[in-house]
Parts: C-alpha cells; sequence; structure tokens
C-alpha cells in the first residue's frame, strides 16, 4: 500500500521556549549533545505497515551513558518540546504509531530492534543512543539486555496509539495531518530534524 506524501500545509511551525533548570552539574551534561548529525533511514511502505516518506533520525552516541542518563534524556526533550510520556522498553511486535510522532530515548543497555514492519531495517541500539521515528514507521524489539530502558517522548499535545493492521483511509488522512515537529528533540529549533525533514 502506497502513501502519499504528508502535506507540509498541515504542520504547525510552534517552538517550545523552555529552560533547563537545576544544577550547573546538570546544565553542563544536557548543554549538547555528542551527536549533532544523525543516520537517516529512508523507510518504504512494506506490506501492511505505511512507514513514512520522512526519514527515520538515527543519533548514535548522542548522549554518554551514565547512571542518571534517563533523567537526562527527559529533561533534554522536554527543553526541547518533546515532553517523555513513559520509561519502559519497545514492543516485541511490529506496530506503529498514527497519532503522533516518537523520539525513543535509549537510556540504559542495549537492544535489537527492526525499523519498518517484517523484513524491515536491523538496528541494535545502546544507551546514549537516540531514535525520531516519524508517524507510521513500524518499529519492534527482538531481543533486549536485562537492563534495557527507554524513554518515549512525543512533541506537545502529541499522544501515541498502537496499530497494528495496514491503515484505512481514515488513518492515513489522520497521519498527514499529525502537527510538523518545528524542534529536534536533541538540539532544539536549530538542529537537525527541521532541516532534514523540510528537505524531504
Amino acid at each position: 500500500m502506497s502513501m502519499k506524501p504528508i502535506d507540509r500545509r498541515h504542520f504547525t511551525a510552534g517552538i517550545l521556549a523552555a529552560s533547563i533548570g537545576g544544577s550547573k552539574a546538570l546544565a553542563a551534561k544536557l548543554e549538547t549533545p555528542s551527536a549533532t548529525a544523525p543516520q537517516q533511514l529512508h523507510l518504504k511502505p512494506n506490506g501492511w505497515m505505511p512507514n513514512s516518506p520522512l526519514p527515520v533520525l538515527l543519533y548514535r552516541n548522542a548522549l554518554p551513558a551514565s547512571n542518571d542518563l534517563a533523567d537526562i534524556m527527559e529533561r533534554l526533550f522536554t527543553s526541547n518540546g518533546w515532553p517523555p510520556q513513559w520509561r519502559n522498553g519497545v514492543y516485541d511486535f511490529h506496530h506503529y504509531h498514527s497519532t503522533a510522532h516518537e523520539v525513543l530515548g535509549f537510556a540504559a543497555g542495549h537492544a535489537d530492534l527492526v525499523l519498518g514492519g517484517e523484513g524491515g531495517e536491523p538496528v541494535t541500539v545502546h544507551a546514549g543512543d537516540v531514535a525520531v521515528l516519524p508517524t507510521g514507521t513500524g518499529h519492534c524489539r527482538i531481543k533486549a539486555s536485562n537492563d534495557f530502558l527507554v524513554i518515549g517522548a512525543y512533541p506537545e499535545n502529541e499522544h501515541w496509539d498502537i496499530c497494528r493492521t495496514a491503515p484505512t483511509p481514515e488513518v492515513l488522512e489522520r497521519m498527514r495531518h499529525v502537527p510538523f515537529p518545528a524542534s529536534d528533540p536533541l538540539t532544539g529549533a536549530s538542529g537537525a530534524l527541521p532541516k532534514l525533514w523540510q528537505q524531504t
């Protein structure tokens, strides 16, 4: 099933102005992620998985591993307009979200994932990596370490759903109307995401 390109007229450009509070040490940790140029994965529609014309952005070693990495990721994502909604893992079945773009911050452990649906792109992630999935992107956990921990975050006012079947015309229309994020979850409004997704 093919998916029409996302209509940019429906994307909003609201930038969250947020400040990070706390100690100078924490502020220094959050100041600049170590990786600012993400790997791009271009996933085409695959079976019942719609995927997206926008690339998945995979930041390797974006933040140094530490005992408080989950807290650091939550503060950083919040400050850049992607407030976290959960701490957990990645489901072990293929699924996508039709109502939100998603950032997955890998805060501990490691895992083997598949992006893009069955037979899709295998990806191994480690603590400190961050993945940004545009709405419609298939993802599934194949295996993970016992300490695997993920921070799930979404742009302001977006809330995730779980889709496990081919999108109906109504779902595709809903996906085309998901607001366009104006900020990169790691590096803010001047970061890679607005530039790379606008160029698509």
